[in-house]
This record gives C-alpha cells, sequence and structure tokens, in this order.
C-alpha cells in the first residue's frame, strides 16, 4: 500500500486549480442512464470513487467515451439489468458508497433494482434510510435477502407524492429527485436539500427536460415526465479542495492564488475561514491568499468561544471541519470544533496530538483546539489515513509540520483528490508517493 513522504516546514507559493466537485460527480455521472440519448459531462475529477462509478456504470451496459481530460459522454440506450443480479456487481457496489446514487435512475427508468450495502468511509453509521424511503413514499418495494445480502426494490408502479424527508441527505434528496423525474404525476419533497451540487443535477435534469421547481431552496416540486433526453454538463469547482487549499495556505505561511472557485457558489465557507483570522482577497473568481505569519481566531461578540459546527447547507459543510480544526492548531486562541453528522470522524485527533497539537477530544462529535500562535511547530510522525477529508486534513498537517512525516493508507486520499501530490509539488511542497 502506498505512502506520501513528506517534508515539511516549507513556504509554497503559486497557483493552483480546484479539481471538479466529487460530490457532484457521484450524483450527476448517474443521471445519464435516465434517457437513451447522449450526456456530455465536463470537468470531471480523475479520482478513484468517481472512476469506480463510471467503471459501475459502463459494466451496465453505458456507452462511457472518454473526450478529453475530465470530459465524457454517456450514452446508456443498451442498459443490461441482469447485470445486478451478478457477483460482479455485488462486488464492485458493496466498496462504493457513490453506488447507491445508481438506484433513482434504474427504479425510474426500468422499475426496479437490486443494491448491497455500500461502502465508503468509516466515519461512523451513514443510513440510507432516508433514500428507501423517499422510494417507498413513490411506491417502491424493499426487501432486504439477508442470504445474498442485496435489497431488492420492485418499483415497476412509481406516483407522485408529497414527502417531509426526515433529514436533509444530500444524496437522498438527488437519489430522489432522480427517481421521481419520471414518476406519474407530481412529487412535492419538504426538508429538501439545496447543495449547490444538488442544485447543479437539478438543473441539468431540467435541461434533459425534466420539471423540477423550487431549485435552491428545500422545498422542490417535481411534475413528472414520459421521458428525459441528452445535455451537456460542467461541473462546479469542488468546494472543499478550495478551501482545503485556504488552510494549506495559512498553515505553511505562503502566498498562493486559488484559480476558478465560483466564488458566489461557496456559500460561508471564505467567511469560516476569515473567523479563523485568514486573510484572502477576491480577484475576479480567484481566491489569493497572502503569507501571514500569524492569524488569529475571532471570538463571538460577548467574548466566549468561537464554535464552528457543521449544518445543511447554507450552513457550514461536514467535510471542511477536519481542515477547519488542523488549521486552528497554528492559530491564535481556541475554537470548539463541532461535528454534529459523524461520530467517527474526529477520532484522527490522536494523531495531530502526537504532532504536538494541543487538542482536547470531549466526546466523539467535539473537540476543543487551543491554538500555538506557532510558538511551538507540529513535529512530523507517522500515522494513517482513516478516511479521505482527515487524510487531506493530516496532510495540511505533515506540510507544515517540522521534519519528515509519513502518511500511509493514501489510497483514502486518492479517493477524494487528483494528483495531489504533483499539484502541491508545483506550488514547492517536498511529497513523494512511495509503494
Amino acid at each position: 500500500m502506498s505512502s506520501f513522504k513528506i517534508k515539511g516546514g516549507l513556504r509554497l507559493k503559486g497557483e493552483i486549480t480546484p479539481q471538479g466537485a466529487k460530490n457532484e460527480a457521484l450524483q450527476v455521472i448517474c443521471a445519464p442512464l435516465l434517457t437513451a440519448e447522449p450526456v456530455t459531462i465536463h470537468n470531471i475529477p480523475d479520482i478513484l470513487d468517481v472512476n469506480k462509478l463510471i467503471e459501475l456504470i459502463g459494466d451496465l451496459g453505458c456507452n462511457v467515451e472518454k473526450l478529453g481530460k475530465g470530459s465524457f459522454r454517456f450514452t446508456a440506450a443498451q442498459i443490461n439489468t441482469d447485470f445486478l443480479q451478478t457477483d460482479t456487481y455485488r462486488k464492485k457496489a458493496s466498496a462504493l458508497r457513490g453506488s447507491v446514487m445508481l438506484l433513482g435512475p434504474i427504479l425510474a427508468r426500468f422499475g426496479g433494482a437490486n443494491i448491497p450495502k455500500p461502502g465508503g468511509d468509516k466515519i461512523g453509521r451513514r443510513r440510507l434510510d432516508t433514500h428507501f424511503i423517499g422510494f417507498q413514499n413513490l411506491g417502491a418495494k424493499f426487501n432486504f435477502n439477508s442470504q445474498d445480502g442485496l435489497y431488492h426494490i420492485d418499483a415497476t408502479h412509481l406516483k407522485g407524492c408529497y414527502m417531509l424527508l426526515d433529514e436533509a441527505s444530500v444524496t437522498g434528496t438527488a437519489n430522489i429527485v432522480m427517481a421521481a423525474v419520471l414518476a406519474k404525476g407530481t412529487t412535492t419533497i419538504y426538508n429538501a436539500a439545496c447543495e449547490p451540487y444538488l442544485q447543479q443535477l437539478c438543473s441539468m435534469l431540467n435541461r434533459m427536460g425534466a420539471k423540477i421547481s423550487g431549485i435552491g431552496s428545500n422545498l422542490l416540486v417535481i411534475e413528472g415526465v414520459e421521458k428525459l433526453g441528452g445535455t451537456d454538463h460542467t461541473l462546479l469547482p469542488d468546494m472543499i479542495e478550495i478551501g482545503s487549499f485556504i488552510g494549506l495556505a495559512a498553515m505553511t505561511q505562503s502566498e498562493i492564488t486559488i484559480k476558478n472557485c465560483r466564488i458566489d457558489r461557496l456559500g460561508i465557507i471564505p467567511e469560516i475561514f476569515r473567523r479563523l483570522g485568514i486573510k484572502m482577497e477576491f480577484r475576479g473568481d480567484d481566491i489569493h491568499v497572502p503569507a501571514q505569519d500569524h492569524y488569529e481566531i475571532e471570538t463571538f461578540i460577548d467574548g466566549s468561544i468561537l464554535t464552528v459546527a457543521d449544518a445543511p447547507w447554507p450552513g457550514f459543510t461536514p467535510d471542511l471541519l477536519s481542515i477547519v480544526l488542523v488549521v486552528a492548531t497554528q492559530a491564535k486562541g481556541s475554537v470548539l470544533i463541532h461535528q454534529k453528522m459523524f461520530e467517527s470522524r474526529l477520532f484522527f485527533v490522536d494523531k495531530l496530538i502526537d504532532m504536538g497539537a494541543q487538542i482536547i477530544l470531549c466526546d466523539p462529535h467535539r473537540a476543543n483546539v487551543i491554538g500555538l500562535d506557532r510558538k511551538q511547530p507540529l513535529r512530523g510522525v507517522k500515522m494513517a489515513s482513516p478516511d479521505i477529508r482527515a487524510g487531506v486534513a493530516l496532510l495540511i498537517a505533515a506540510l507544515s509540520a517540522q521534519g519528515e512525516s509519513e502518511i500511509s493508507n493514501i489510497d483514502q486520499i486518492d479517493r477524494g483528490y487528483q494528483d495531489i501530490e504533483n499539484r502541491l509539488k508545483k506550488l514547492g511542497a517536498q511529497i513523494e508517493r512511495v509503494a
């Protein structure tokens, strides 16, 4: 298994362009299964999770053509639903959490599907109830077979309805929307997720002929149509990468310009980093982070310690809390990190404590970070990447630390970040991938 060897303590400099959004890709590359006509998608990131899902879509019989870097044409004219019964499908789908996004399109167009329990990050329980209850509201019937480990779903008569989601799940909302666009009648989804990536999916589906209103709100109305056609679609830049690069610049005291950020779709992400004391300038659609020797965490108006917590959009994304936690270790001041959604995502802090960070893990959801204000630099250590986001947070910590660090299990990082070591090398980082 590969590792990264990193020499830390170096200041970086230059420009970096974020990849296409991973979380959007896992939704929109399933949408072509809703139509027999070609769908072309641009800015697809070359990362493990996305590549595995594209491979799975090809296994289903969808014709996948690579047109150029990050551009693919999908033509799902001939889909072999018998593939859903095979051991190959079971093995591949169970190793990839994004495989659950195949369900909505397949149920809508073909009236039935099977799916094993999907895989993904080991960051705590990630239930699929929102997906399944939504499908059931539309008329699908579920049966879990404990012998073959598959959910067997009958969706021959999907019918629109009103539903109030039990949580504003992004993937759950996306899956239900893709099922509802071809259902009979009108579907109303309240407490729908409204993240930019979901807005992108809905706009893409509308260009394909769907009738979705309320995009950008938590109340979606979908009028079912008979069929959908083809379209072209371009993914947004990955907001998690953008936040990661802002944190990287601050931690390494570097001057970095992040190109083509679609700042209008970042929500409160820049503001949260500003509250940590990080300066940045918006230059058109680029974010310029100047080199800073020190940055100071704000307090609340009454002087109490700042709390940064995750929340459904337009709140702060949980995928960046790991980055915020690492950045806070070298700030002046303290911050309470409250990870509400996943009970195991903060367990990587023991590795930061080994590096010299001052962090109190209050419980599985909360960590109090006491900033060192660079009076005591982090030190290089050997560690393993537990999941995608914690892996990049540890990588940022290693790049800022004194001495050499080694991060193993970097397949986790590769799942979400495209060619990360070579992109960082162009900024001046000393990082090597070793077998």
